[in-house]
């Protein structure tokens, strides 16, 4: 490539890392709260922090939390209880653990090299006014679009 189309792709780069940089960011710790359900009463073991309700909203529905819609009466027959190996022809399925480890660490990656973006492009004295504007437009327009 020439040098004139790698400086205007590196240009790119900076301005829609640093736009994206904090929904990355959000994006990347409510995805890992979310591995182990810690957004559900199950997962957390108790009503779990209004925070953290927040954060899965946002991120699985776009929107702040809605109240809980009323359940369903099942029917008196309703077989949606939870089945045993036996009923399922003896088969095991495999542990979720290890891949919820590695979403996890995957969160944990995508979130320090989202930082460490950040901090090397603010460390651009030239272009640091539109570095800090770019990071400080990309918090606050997801924030107006959540309440329009």
């Amino acid at each position: 490539m020439r040098p004139n189309t790698l400086r205007t792709l590196r240009r790119y780069h900076h301005y829609l890392g640093l736009f994206f940089a904090p929904m990355i960011l959000l994006f990347s710790l409510s995805g890992a709260l979310q591995t182990f359900r810690l957004q559900e009463t199950r997962g957390y073991g108790e009503t779990p922090p209004n925070w953290i309700v927040w954060l899965a909203s946002v991120h699985k529905d776009q929107g702040p939390p809605r109240p809980p819609r009323p359940e369903k009466p099942k029917p008196a027959g309703d077989m949606s209880k939870p089945r045993g190996d036996a009923e399922r022809g003896g088969t095991k399925r495999p542990s979720p653990l290890p891949l919820k480890i590695f979403v996890v660490a995957l969160a944990i990656a995508l979130a320090f090299s989202t930082i460490t973006g950040v901090v090397i492009a603010l460390s651009i004295r030239s272009m640091r006014r539109v570095s800090i504007a770019l990071l400080v437009a990309g918090a606050v327009v997801p924030i107006v679009l959540l309440w329009i």
